[in-house]
């Protein structure tokens, strides 16, 4: 009975049960006594497995060489930064993602913490509480630009939300989408050019080492004073230095983050005292569809890959590699 290891912070009751038991596969959950993102902890309770549902936990070249009996990793989203690519193509570990099932919720989170922050929040509840009522007027959104960088399937679905409250989208992708930039009447842009026009900017896309600190201190200060920025993607996007230095100054007028270089977020950070930035704890891609899709798909891969199916447009390694057996 081949074992999976759940490392991911899925709902422990979910399709993948049914899925699992009917394929004669065993679960093995983390325990409340272990951290999964400490690399011997992780190593320990993943050993005895072939498959893992894995999350953002650090699958570093020394923790693939520890785990001679894992056969597959399928991460439970769509950032896998975490997985090292080269050390699991050393090993022939598949590592596949879940596309496709988080884009609608992780769009509606990005324009959640979009209009939270255009309309002064945290700032106005904290004064509420302080029972401080002041009444200060803010820009409309209505008629304002966003910049969107990256118009994968999240991008994407933020960009018709976005057009559908009256923003003027433009975006900068290196590889678009051309029926969908003409359907929606997006304008494509360089960077520089999309810091410089955005009265806010989301960002959408992929964790690779050329994107670390995308958002530095210079781009910061290329955006337009008064402008705000919402990270619904990945923490090492944007320098939090840089941002609390930007945010401080006003700047940036505002920020809305899901998440964060180090996560969970230290108590210590300076950017938890900033009363213009409004945060949330990575829960940008989950909601009820798309926690029970994910887990669904999780499982349909792993089971697929047993019984020898490749899960098409799924795979990040393994290039070119073909024959790949359990």
């Amino acid at each position: 009975m081949p074992k999976v290891a759940i490392t991911a912070k899925i709902h422990p009751v979910g399709p993948h049960n049914a899925i699992f038991k009917q394929h004669g596969f065993e679960e093995v959950n983390t325990p409340d006594t272990c951290d999964p993102f400490v690399e011997d902890q992780l190593i320990g309770l993943v050993k005895e497995c072939e498959a893992v549902i894995a999350g953002s936990e650090p699958y570093t070249p020394r923790v693939i060489e520890s785990l001679p009996k894992l056969r597959v990793i399928v991460r439970a989203g769509v950032g896998f930064d975490a997985v090292n690519l080269a050390a699991c193509d050393k090993a022939d570990i598949p590592v596949s993602t879940t596309p496709g099932v988080n884009h609608d919720s992780v769009a509606e989170h990005t324009i959640s913490l979009l209009m939270g922050i255009a309309r002064g929040f945290p700032g106005l509840d904290r004064k509420v509480r302080e029972n401080r009522w002041d009444r200060i007027a803010y820009p409309r959104v209505a008629g304002k630009t966003i910049g969107l960088v990256g118009l994968g399937r999240i991008g994407q679905a933020t960009a018709w939300r976005a057009a559908g409250l009256g923003l003027k989208v433009i975006a900068f992708e290196p590889y678009p989408n051309a029926e969908f930039i003409k359907k929606w009447n997006i304008e494509l842009v360089d960077l520089d050019t999309l810091l410089a026009r955005s009265d806010y900017v989301s960002l959408h896309c992929p964790m690779a080492k050329e994107n670390h600190h995308l958002m530095n201190r210079e781009r910061f200060a290329k955006m337009k004073r008064g402008a705000m920025i919402v990270n619904t993607a990945r923490g090492p996007l944007i320098d939090e230095k840089a941002l609390f230095e930007a945010l401080k100054s006003r700047h940036i007028a505002a920020a809305g983050l899901d998440v964060f270089e180090i996560e969970p977020l230290p108590l210590t950070s300076p950017l938890l005292t900033l009363d213009n930035l409004l945060v949330a704890g990575h829960v940008a891609g989950l909601d009820n569809e798309s926690a029970h899709d994910t887990s669904k798909m999780c499982a349909d891969i792993i089971v697929g890959l047993h019984q020898g199916r490749w899960p098409e447009g799924c795979v990040q390694n393994l290039k070119g590699r073909t024959g790949w057996k359990w």
